[in-house]
C-alpha cells in the first residue's frame, strides 16, 4: 500500500538545517557551518528539526513556552458556534446539538481541551490534523502524518500536485506496519501558517526565529558561566617566571576554591609572589546585555504574533502604560487571534455539519468569542455600548419594527432581520389623516343577558 499511495517529493528543502543553514546563489546551493558560541571550544547547540525537537526547545526555553502559553490560554476560550448567512452576510449565531462533537471531543474532553491540543500542534509542528472515529475525535500526531499528492495532468503537463488523502503512521514514518488511509474529506487539517516551500503543509512559526531561541539559549549559559565564576569578568593571572609547575598547580587550586562560584563573589582578591591580575573581556554592563537579550526576546514575540507587553517580556514592559496594553490587547486579538479562530472553524466545518438539510447553505461553521475574558471591554467601555444599543433599540422600536426583530438586529449587527409593523408615527402621517379605531369586540353570553 505504501508504494502504491507514495507521491513524488515536492519539495527540495526537507528539514530546518535546509532552511537556516543554506542558501541560493547563482544557481547552487551552499551549506555554510554552524553557528559558533562566543565562548572558544564550544559549538551551538544542533538545530532540531523534527516535532520532538521543537518540543523540547519550547519545554526549555522561557520566552518560547511563554508565548506559546498566551496563544493557547486565549485561542482556547473561543467557543463554536453556527452563524447564519442572510444574502451572503454573517448573521446571528446560535447552538444546536450537532455541535456535540466539539463540546465533547472524546470522554471526558471540552471544547477547550480540543482547542489547546489544536494550537499546540500548530505551534509546534506548523500543522493539527483530526479525525473523526464515531462520536469521538482523534488526534493524529503531526510528525506521523503524510499528506498524499499526485501530479495534476494538464496539456500534457503538470501543474501542480493534487491533494488526495493523508497517510497516519502510528509511532512514526519508519515504522513497518501499514499506515491508515484517510480521504481529504475525512481529516481536519489546520496548518495557519502555510509553509512557502510546500502546497499544502503549514509551518510553524518557530521556524523564522529558531536562531533567536538558540541565542537566547547560549546566553543563558553565559549568565550562568558569570556567576559560576564569581559573577565577574573573566581574569588573567600572571605569576614569575620562577614559579614551578607544582606551585602554579596549588595556587591555582587554592585561587579556585576561595574565589570561584556565585557563593564567592565579590570577595576580596589578595595576591602575593609576583602575581598580576587583568581583567578581560566585558562586563554586562559594558556590552548592554539585556538590551541584546531583550531584542531577541522581542524578534520571538513578533514572530509568535503576541505583543511583548502582553507576554511580559522586559521591552515590552518598560514601555507599557494602560493605554498600550489596551491597544496591544486589540492588536493580539484582531491581528492573531480572530484570524486563528476564523481558521479553525473552517477546518473542522467538514467534519460538522448541521442536520437540516435546509439550513446547509445558509449556516456555517463559526466561533463565538463573546465569552472570553481577554477579549471584554472594560466596564466604562461595555456600559457604553449597552447604552447606545439601548438607544437604537428604541429608536427601530418607535419607527414602527416589531420589538423582537429589532433586538435580533442590533445584536447580530444585521439589518437585514428587521421586520416592520406596518405602523407609522403621527410626524410621518399627511395631514388630517385619523387613526383607524378598533372595532369593538362581540358581547359575550353573560352580557346578552
Amino acid at each position: 500500500m505504501r508504494g502504491q499511495l507514495a507521491a513524488p517529493q515536492e519539495r527540495q528543502i526537507g528539514s530546518l538545517e535546509d532552511y537556516i543553514n543554506s542558501f541560493q546563489f547563482a544557481g547552487s546551493t551552499y551549506y555554510p557551518s554552524g553557528v559558533q558560541q562566543t565562548m572558544p571550544g564550544q559549538t551551538a547547540e544542533a538545530v532540531p528539526n523534527d516535532f520532538t525537537g521543537y518540543a523540547i526547545r519550547a519545554a526549555t526555553n522561557g520566552v518560547l513556552s511563554a508565548c506559546m502559553d498566551v496563544r493557547k490560554d486565549v485561542f482556547s476560550s473561543a467557543r463554536f458556534a453556527w452563524q447564519r448567512l442572510n444574502n451572503g452576510r454573517p448573521s446571528e449565531m446560535f447552538g444546536t446539538t450537532d455541535l456535540q462533537l466539539l463540546e465533547k471531543p472524546w470522554p471526558g474532553g471540552t471544547t477547550q481541551d480540543l482547542l489547546a491540543r489544536v494550537i499546540q500542534d500548530a505551534d509546534l509542528a506548523g500543522n493539527s490534523y483530526w479525525a473523526r472515529e464515531g462520536d469521538e475525535l482523534v488526534r493524529m500526531r503531526p510528525d506521523w502524518v503524510q499528506i498524499v499528492l499526485e501530479p495534476r495532468q494538464v496539456r500534457d503537463g503538470i501543474l501542480g500536485y493534487r491533494r488526495i488523502g493523508y497517510l497516519y503512521y502510528e509511532g512514526g514514518i519508519n515504522v513497518t506496519h501499514e499506515p491508515v488511509p484517510f480521504l481529504v474529506d475525512e481529516v481536519a487539517h489546520f496548518a495557519p501558517k502555510p509553509d512557502p516551500l510546500a502546497t499544502y503543509r503549514g509551518m510553524s512559526w518557530m521556524t523564522p526565529v529558531i536562531r533567536e531561541t538558540t541565542s537566547d539559549g547560549l546566553m543563558s549559559a553565559h549568565k550562568q558561566r558569570f556567576f559560576e565564576n564569581a559573577a565577574t569578568p573573566n581574569l588573567v593571572v600572571r605569576l614569575d617566571r620562577e614559579v614551578s609547575p607544582e606551585a602554579f598547580e596549588k595556587f591555582k587550586a587554592k585561587m579556585d576554591s576561595g574565589h570561584r562560584g556565585a557563593e564567592n563573589a565579590y570577595k576580596t582578591l589578595y595576591l602575593g609572589g609576583g602575581a598580576d591580575v587583568t581583567v578581560v573581556g566585558s562586563s554586562f554592563s559594558q556590552m548592554d546585555f539585556t538590551k541584546v537579550q531583550g531584542a531577541g526576546e522581542t524578534r520571538v514575540a513578533a514572530a509568535a504574533g503576541v505583543p511583548p507587553v502582553i507576554v511580559g517580556l522586559s521591552e515590552g514592559l518598560a514601555a507599557a502604560t494602560y493605554s498600550n496594553y489596551s491597544q496591544a490587547r486589540r492588536r493580539f486579538a484582531d491581528g492573531t487571534m480572530h484570524p486563528l479562530w476564523g481558521n479553525v472553524a473552517g477546518s473542522f466545518a467538514h467534519l460538522v455539519r448541521p442536520a437540516r438539510a435546509g439550513d446547509s447553505g445558509a449556516v456555517r461553521l463559526w466561533y463565538d468569542p463573546r465569552d472570553v475574558p481577554f477579549l471584554r471591554e472594560d466596564r466604562k467601555d461595555a456600559a457604553d455600548i449597552a447604552f447606545r444599543q439601548a438607544q437604537t433599540i428604541r429608536s427601530l422600536v418607535d419607527a414602527g419594527f416589531t420589538p423582537d426583530s429589532t433586538v435580533r438586529a442590533v445584536e447580530a449587527e444585521d439589518y437585514s432581520l428587521l421586520v416592520h409593523t406596518g405602523l407609522f408615527s403621527v410626524q410621518l402621517q399627511p395631514p388630517g389623516t385619523t387613526m383607524p379605531t378598533a372595532e369593538p369586540a362581540p358581547p359575550t353570553d353573560e352580557e346578552g343577558l
